[in-house]
C-alpha cells in the first residue's frame, strides 16, 4: 500500500445554478490542494450562464460533472452521494472555497485519520466572507459547547462538516422536500442522538454573505424549515434558543420595515458591539 492509498480519500462535492461568477475560485482552491487522495464532484442544475462552458474548461481537474435540471441543492448533492467514492465527504455551493494554503486538505485528513470510527460527522471552522470576497470573521466552537444547542438550531456550519461514508448509509440521504435546512435535518438524524467531533485550530472553508441571507423573509423560512425538522425527529415543543431566535427574526423584520435597511444593518451591529461580538451587517 503507498502512502496516498493508506490515506482517506476525500470527496468534495459541489451543487452549482447559475454559478459562474465564482465557481472557478471553487474549482481552484481544490485544485491547488497537495493532497492527492482526493475527488472533485460538480452537479449543475441546468445552467444557462455559461457555467458549463466553465465546467468543459476544467474537464481535467473534475472526476465527473454533470449539467441537468434538478429539484435544488439536495437533490444535487444527493446525485453527488451516488457517485462518491470518498470515505470521506463534504458538501460545498459554488459561493465556498476551501480556506487557507494549498495544504489545508492535507491537514484536515491527516486529523480524520485519527477520528475514531464511530463518529459520523467532523467539522471545523469556517470562514464567512462578504460578498466581495472580504474577511468578516472565524465561525466554529468544540461540540461540547454546542451538543444541547444543536438540537434547537443549526449552530455547525455546513461547510465545514466532513461526513463519514457510512452516515448516508446508515442515516439515508438528504431529504429533497426541504429548500434551506435539509442539511441541519440530515445531521440531526445522527447527532441527536451521537457526538459530532470538532477539528481545532483549521479553517476549512470560505463562505460567502449577504444577499438573500440576509432577508428577515429568508430567515422565517429556514427556522420554520428548522423546526420542522425538530418536529420530524420527536421535538413536539420548540427549545428556548429557537423562539428566542424567532423573536430576533421578527425584531428585525420590524426595525427592516421601520427604518430601512441601511439604519437596521446599523442598529444591529452596534448592538453587537455592546455584546462584544464582531460587526456583521454592516459588513455583507
Amino acid at each position: 500500500m503507498t502512502p496516498t492509498e493508506s490515506k482517506p480519500l476525500l470527496t468534495i462535492i459541489v451543487a452549482v445554478f447559475n454559478g459562474a461568477k465564482t465557481l472557478q475560485q471553487c474549482i481552484d482552491s481544490v485544485a491547488k490542494q497537495t493532497y492527492e487522495n482526493k475527488e472533485l464532484i460538480i452537479i449543475d442544475g441546468g445552467s444557462q450562464d455559461g457555467t458549463v462552458d466553465l465546467l468543459k474548461v476544467n474537464n481535467s481537474r473534475i472526476d465527473y460533472w454533470i449539467s441537468e435540471s434538478d429539484n435544488g441543492i439536495y437533490s444535487a448533492w444527493n446525485k453527488g452521494v451516488l457517485r462518491a467514492k470518498g470515505e470521506w465527504i463534504c458538501f460545498l455551493g459554488a459561493d465556498d472555497y476551501f480556506w487557507g494554503d494549498d495544504r489545508m486538505l492535507e491537514n484536515l485528513a491527516n486529523c480524520l485519520m485519527g477520528i475514531p470510527i464511530d463518529i459520523r460527522v467532523a467539522y471545523s471552522q469556517i470562514m464567512l466572507l462578504n460578498m466581495k470576497g472580504e474577511e468578516l470573521y472565524p465561525t466554529g466552537v468544540p461540540w461540547p459547547q454546542i451538543k444541547d444547542s444543536f438540537k434547537q438550531l443549526m449552530s455547525i456550519s455546513h461547510q465545514g462538516v466532513m461526513h463519514r461514508r457510512d452516515l448516508f448509509e446508515q442515516r439515508g440521504f438528504f431529504d429533497e422536500s426541504f429548500r434551506i435546512a435539509g442539511d441541519y435535518e440530515l445531521l440531526l438524524r445522527e447527532l441527536k442522538i451521537n457526538d459530532a467531533l470538532f477539528i481545532p485550530d483549521l479553517i476549512m472553508t470560505g463562505m460567502r454573505q449577504g444577499g438573500i441571507s440576509s432577508n428577515p423573509a429568508n430567515t422565517l423560512k429556514a427556522l420554520q424549515e428548522i423546526r420542522r425538522a425538530q418536529r420530524m425527529h420527536g421535538q413536539k415543543i420548540p427549545g428556548r434558543l429557537w423562539l428566542m431566535a424567532i423573536v430576533r427574526m421578527y425584531i428585525r423584520f420590524f426595525l427592516w420595515r421601520l427604518l430601512g435597511e441601511e439604519l437596521t444593518k446599523k442598529a444591529l451591529d452596534m448592538y453587537r458591539r455592546m455584546r462584544g461580538l464582531s460587526p456583521y451587517w454592516t459588513k455583507i
